[in-house]
């Protein structure tokens, strides 16, 4: 498995779930306030939107695109109003950043959500600065994963040869289009995986731990 490894030179992550754990529950929040936002949108009951909203996810990628695609939503009014939330259940995490760091070569954030978001959370964990980029939702034209043009778009904006790239996603589908480009797969199996199960040849390694992996593989390097 080492050898399989020694040729990545890019390390791209989620955010949500992959680089703090789902036991954190903070992306309970945002699923909260996506439902209320869904409802006062649509006008209708939380009941209902809840099951727009899960409709949407996943026949969209994201409520977001199903919300413009439906109802010409305002995505900079959608991603301000759901990530308005306390981060206060994530914490500093030293051994993932200690991890993080002695990975070689770059190091990218490839996120569904937006940057103001993604920068607080890794700010909370230790990752500030730890990054070369956030791609976010925006810099993707509000086209999420797993399309596979957010995939093109992200390789294309920073010059990365996706057979030299590992992807680590909570979220077993979106690492399919990262695979079918030349990605090696990492899938964060922390019981987030929402959706029907799949075949999951796509998926070159499965871990509980993010952190602890990391610091394996370099171990044993």
């Amino acid at each position: 498995m080492i050898a399989r490894l020694a040729p990545i030179d890019c390390w791209i992550f989620d955010l949500d779930n992959t680089l703090y754990p789902a036991s954190a529950n903070l992306f309970a929040r945002i699923d909260t306030r996506m439902t209320a936002y869904v409802a006062r949108t649509l006008d209708i009951d939380a009941e209902q939107a809840f099951r727009v909203q899960k409709d949407y996810f996943h026949r969209h990628g994201t409520t977001l695109a199903g919300l413009m695609a439906d109802h010409d939503v305002d995505p900079h009014d959608f991603l301000a109003d759901v990530h308005d939330i306390e981060m206060d259940v994530i914490e500093h995490d030293a051994p993932l950043v200690g991890a993080i760091a002695r990975l070689p070569g770059r190091k990218l954030v490839f996120t569904n959500g937006d940057k103001p978001y993604a920068l607080k959370v890794l700010d909370r964990l230790g990752l500030g600065e730890s990054f070369e980029a956030v791609h976010d939702i925006i810099a993707m034209g509000l086209v999420p994963k797993p399309d596979p043009s957010a995939y093109a778009g992200l390789c294309a904006a920073y010059d990365i040869d996706p057979t030299r790239a590992l992807f680590a996603e909570d979220m077993a589908r979106n690492l399919q289009p990262a695979k079918a480009i030349g990605m090696t797969t990492l899938w964060v199996d922390n019981g987030s995986e929402q959706g029907p199960e799949d075949a999951r040849d796509h998926i070159d390694f499965t871990v509980h731990d993010l952190a602890s992996w990391l610091t394996d593989i370099m171990e044993d390097v």
